[in-house]
């Protein structure tokens, strides 16, 4: 079991002085340069509603954007949606695959480990658990991502200095929340997700529409702590959609795109000015980003037709070609980075943690947010009620009844084959987000993520089935002795565990709930109808599937926990018996290859995880830059 960390330590801090002083300014300063980035996707053959098919080819989304950003100024992406603001961003940040061209540099040098370690991302969509608290947000991050040259009370100083640097005393204790979970507010949601970032005092800060959905004036309080940030020396890159003109001029420099274009850089407080003098003006006094935006979609106040947008946005594009790209070029090429790189002769490891750090405290945060969902009131009183119900359905049947205790095992395998497959195939595809956001940091490595997932997941595996059984167990009068309880136990904890990795197997490779939740359906039925129950003359061709099924060697082991060869079952007349095994549902099946039965369901339970693990090892890979 992870160590619990001294979460009071936050709120008892007596001197928080240090801590909070290192947040003041940057470990490093850094020149943000990127000379002529281009971006390009390819899209395959399509067809419209009339089946028309169009041909294949490609579509640039940035097309030879360049500019540079100083320690201490704050960069604001401009534009309407699909211009390229969040694409330029992630490429920026050391985030974007695909065919992507240019020249991106910090302090004249390509994105490396070591810039990782200084580059903090804000995405746009707050990506959180909803269950912890904000200090438990923060903490836990803290003892991640902090290098182990620091304590782990030093570390979760950290956590209480950035709770008090951007304002969250009051709201610590309160939990995330979700929109199905009240939690805390939006502004709130969106400066934790700044203060994760902010834990190892970074040198970059690239954030992703950090104003999206408050209002102006949460708004302005997340753009001055930015502006405050900015002050430390450091280098700050945003996306912004429509800010108001209080924080248009916070900015100190600004970039407007349009269709991936740019159409201006510089500073912001010269941004109309620019636009006048190449025949652009407001015709009455209007909000600077509004203007922009209008101008960036093609809208003046005289045009109104697709085709006028349209040679606005080439007049635009060919003014910034003619005003602003010389210069700025010029600018590029004179204003070589001649900061000594800090970071040149540091050796960064690659992890900032150890393995069993990074599993302890990934699982300690596991069970924290999953005790809610484990062991639910709805998901405790469905197992408790189908157990009961089954009990008193086969209420005390004994061997005189040997098809419904036949009924009854099958019953049990099938139950237990396909409700854990439902609660872990969903695993992935809902923590998709987190691992992306994570992994991309370089937060922990993919197998202490792993592990730590599937043993924080054994509680809820593991105790709901062992109550199941023993409930159901004793009231439908199977033998009545520990040896056969406790190995009738076993197979279906194995098969509670098989169905598991399969669910995190197809969940992993699909990422899609729905597509994964069709894809299990057909499996898990297939595996069962070929469990050697419904079925007992397979055709040949077909009878392989039951090879591959767990269903069916969990069914042959639930067989062997009660029945053997000899044992006898009244049949046809009062007086005469017949031997089990000759009985048609079981011969079958088949009492004989108990302990291969056993072993093919532990292959099955290591090759279904191992299969999920190198799905999710595609997640969270940064692709490097090609010049």
């Amino acid at each position: 079991m992870a160590e619990e960390f001294d979460i009071e330590a936050v709120t008892r801090a007596e001197d928080n002085s240090k801590a909070a002083a290192i947040f003041k300014s940057a470990n490093e300063s850094f020149v943000l340069k990127f000379v002529d980035v281009v971006y390009s996707v390819k899209f395959g053959k399509g067809g419209d509603c009339f089946g028309k098919k169009s041909s294949s080819g490609e579509k640039v989304i940035l097309n030879g954007i360049s500019g540079v950003v100083q320690p201490g100024e704050m960069l604001a992406m401009l534009g309407p949606s699909g211009s390229g603001k969040t694409t330029l961003l992630t490429a920026l940040g050391g985030r974007l695959g695909g065919h992507l061209t240019g020249n991106i540099t910090y302090n004249g040098k390509p994105f490396s480990n070591s810039m990782k370690r200084n580059t903090g991302f804000v995405t746009q969509d707050d990506v959180m658990y909803p269950h912890l608290t904000v200090t438990e947000t923060l903490v836990f991050t803290a003892l991640l991502r902090l290098p182990n040259s620091f304590t782990k009370q030093e570390k979760i100083m950290h956590a209480k200095a950035v709770i008090d640097q951007l304002g969250l005393v009051n709201c610590r204790d309160c939990i995330i929340g979700d929109p199905f979970l009240r939690g805390v507010s939006g502004g709130e949601r969106k400066r934790v997700s700044i203060g994760q970032e902010m834990l190892i005092n970074p040198s970059l800060l690239f954030l992703d529409e950090p104003t999206s959905g408050l209002d102006s004036t949460t708004a302005q309080r997340i753009v001055s702590t930015l502006l405050e940030l900015a002050k430390g020396g450091r280098t700050i890159v945003l996306t912004i959609h429509q800010p108001s003109s209080r924080l248009f001029y916070m900015f100190h420099k600004v970039l407007l795109l349009s269709d991936g274009n740019p159409l201006y850089f510089g500073e912001g407080s010269a941004a109309m000015d620019y636009f006048s003098s190449v025949g652009y003006a407001p015709s009455v006094a209007m909000n600077p980003s509004d203007f922009l935006l209008d101008l960036s979609n093609g809208v003046t106040s005289s045009n109104d037709s697709l085709k006028e947008q349209t040679l606005v946005k080439k007049t635009l594009v060919s003014a910034y070609k003619s005003n602003i790209a010389k210069k700025l070029n010029e600018e590029l090429k004179d204003n070589e980075d001649r900061r000594h790189d800090q970071t040149e002769n540091k050796k960064f490891e690659r992890w900032p943690t150890t393995w069993w750090q990074q599993f302890t405290v990934l699982l300690q945060r596991g069970l924290k947010e999953r005790r809610h969902e484990s062991f639910s009131i709805f998901n405790t009183a469905e197992v408790l009620v189908v157990a009961v119900l089954l009990g008193l359905l086969w209420w005390q049947s004994d061997i005189a009844h040997l098809q419904d205790q036949i009924g009854f095992l099958f019953f049990i395998s099938g139950f237990w084959g396909l409700f854990p497959l439902y609660q872990a195939i969903f695993t992935f595809p809902q923590e998709r987000l987190m691992l992306e956001k994570e992994r991309s940091s370089g937060m922990y490595r993919l197998s202490s993520y792993f592990m730590s997932r599937i043993v924080s997941d054994l509680p809820m595996e593991l105790i709901l089935p062992t109550v199941f059984i023993t409930i159901s167990y004793w009231m439908a009068g199977l033998k009545p002795t520990a040896g056969n309880f406790l190995y009738t136990l076993f197979a279906l904890l194995l098969c509670v565990l098989v169905s598991q990795g399969m669910g995190l197997a197809i969940g992993a490779l699909v990422m899609d709930q729905k597509t994964a939740a069709i894809l299990g359906s057909v499996i898990t039925l297939a595996f069962l109808l070929a469990g050697g129950y419904y079925i007992q003359h397979v055709p040949g061709f077909i009878s392989w599937i039951k090879y591959i099924s767990f269903s069916h060697y969990t069914y042959k082991l639930f067989l062997g926990s009660q029945y053997q060869a000899d044992d006898t079952y009244p049949c046809g007349e009062p007086s005469k018996v017949c031997l089990v095994g000759d009985f048609p549902a079981i011969s079958s099946v088949g009492l004989d290859g108990q302990v291969i039965s056993a072993v093919a369901l532990v292959l099955m339970l290591v090759i279904y995880r191992l299969i999920a693990y190198l799905a999710l090892m595609r997640i969270g890979v940064t692709p490097k830059l090609e010049k």
